[in-house]
């Protein structure tokens, strides 16, 4: 369960720099699983070196997750503010959340820097964003800490109590918000940039000795900048077994040099204000669930619709190019199987079922896969999924739904009932270990992340979805077991 990871400081666009170091790292200590960028990953002149990765001509040697824009300059290179593939093997994680790797590492990611304004600008975090991100994670049952944390910004601060930071001062440098989300999500490793300087700071409590029970350290690493003429050190490698995977009394070990926790004035205010909190927000502590129920319609921010209001006009979908045996226009579809017909999307038993009530999500107009789907079909779906849920539920059951856009006309969701003592961590160790075994990647996205934020239209996948949104993808690359999925 151990995995090798590396961290990078600014990048600044120097791509060639930055995956050529990692080759050489890779070719003398082998694999690493990913590399996660914190900092300015584009710069002002990234354009020429990053054409080529955009478009495919390169392709960066190991899975690269990044945080978003620090200025205007390089808001342009985020399409998508929730997160999505910029290149292959190139990910933006998003304005803020979790993100859980195949292995179960926990990396909680805020992107941008502190803004006072409400709503803060692209490339801005503001309170609101850092309370909806605490509250989130706070709220789930059991919380002991994060993984990994990535932040842009130094937390104010993260010098008390410890080794000299150089030239810093940390009273002045940072954001006093970085330092609240510290305080609160207990990462193992918090990386942080922006500072074009190194800084390893000794291991830090997180909890008041001989007061309360004792918790795991976090260690805060500042890295410098890509190919910095100092030689400081911006690519930082660490092995890390996830927490859940951990036995507590190895997880809680306090190393010799750990000291006191720099934000101990801040956990104060924010224990008494977390209580109030929780009572004052009640919706915000679900606030990711309701995002999936509402999943399509877009909410007006702070009663100021962004943009333009005129309704969309909906895309007449494309046309089968051959007789299509899931259109429900067509004579080759079987009506009998049909159970339930909505406005976009019908309900049917499926023809070969694994089990009498497997059943499938199909659009009633032609459209190959999610990806397609305008935001009232996607909608549509979503409410299938969560009306199955509950029906499966008050049988004693749950499900797994899968996809493959591959060699095949017409989206089908297959829906398969599961016994509810079926965990989701048995069912994802299923689909994984058989994928394993056929050589086949398939890779946890972030739950709460779309599958559009992964795929484009037209990429060959293939897409599993447990009933409590967690997600695991596999792009097709060349050919796939089409029974793969059964």
């Amino acid at each position: 369960a151990v995995s090798c990871r590396l961290a990078c400081g600014d990048a600044e666009g120097r791509l060639e720099a930055l995956f050529g170091r990692v080759r050489a790292i890779q070719g003398k200590s082998g694999r690493f699983d990913m590399l996660l960028c914190v900092g300015n990953f584009f710069g002002s002149t990234s354009d020429t070196e990053w054409a080529e990765y955009r478009t495919g001509a390169k392709k960066a040697p190991i899975p690269t997750f990044v945080l978003g824009a620090n200025n205007q300059e390089t808001v342009c290179y985020f399409p998508d503010v929730n997160g999505c593939e910029l290149a292959e093997n190139i990910t933006y994680l998003g304005r803020r959340g979790l993100f859980s790797s195949t292995s179960g590492l926990q990396i909680a990611y805020l992107s941008g820097t502190e803004s006072q304004d409400e709503p803060a600008p692209a490339y801005s975090f503001s309170s609101k964003d850092v309370t909806e991100l605490k509250t989130s994670l706070l709220s789930t049952p059991n919380f002991k800490g994060v993984d990994i944390l990535l932040t842009s910004p130094w937390p104010r601060d993260v010098g008390s109590f410890a080794n000299s930071p150089g030239e810093i001062d940390t009273k002045k440098c940072g954001s006093t918000l970085v330092s609240d989300v510290a305080a609160s999500l207990k990462p193992r490793y918090h990386f942080a940039a922006l500072e074009k300087t190194y800084y390893e700071r000794l291991p830090y409590r997180n909890h008041t000795v001989l007061q309360e029970t004792p918790q795991h350290v976090s260690r805060f690493i500042a890295l410098a900048d890509v190919g910095n003429t100092s030689k400081k050190k911006y690519l930082y490698a660490f092995s890390i077994v996830p927490m859940s995977l951990m036995d507590p009394a190895e997880l809680v070990k306090q190393p010799q040099d750990v000291t006191e926790n720099p934000y101990r004035k801040s956990r104060k205010e924010a224990q008494k204000t977390k209580t109030l909190m929780c009572a004052e927000e009640e919706p915000a502590c679900q606030f990711f669930f309701d995002l999936n129920k509402h999943q399509g319609q877009k909410r007006p921010s702070d009663g100021k619709e962004r943009g333009n209001s005129q309704p969309k006009q909906a895309k007449k979908p494309p046309q089968p190019t051959g007789p299509c045996w899931f259109c429900l226009a067509s004579p080759e579809v079987e009506k009998h199987l049909v159970v339930s017909i909505g406005t976009h999307c019908y309900l049917a038993l499926a023809k070969g079922g694994l089990l009498p009530d497997h059943v499938l999500i199909l659009p009633i107009g032609h459209y190959q896969s999610v990806v397609d789907l305008s935001s009232e079909v996607m909608e549509e779906v979503t409410k299938y999924k969560s009306a199955l849920k509950e029906f499966f539920r008050s049988k004693g059951k749950r499900y797994v739904l899968f996809e493959r856009n591959y060699r095949s006309q017409h989206l089908q969701l297959q829906v398969i009932p599961l016994p509810l003592d079926c965990t989701s961590e048995d069912i994802k160790e299923s689909f994984i270990t058989q994928a394993q075994e056929q050589q086949i990647d398939l890779l946890e996205i972030p739950e709460h992340s779309d599958i559009t934020q992964v795929a484009q239209p037209g990429t060959p996948y293939f897409y599993v979805e447990l009933d409590t949104g967690e997600k695991l993808f596999h792009r097709i690359r060349r050919s796939f077991p089409l029974q793969f999925g059964r």
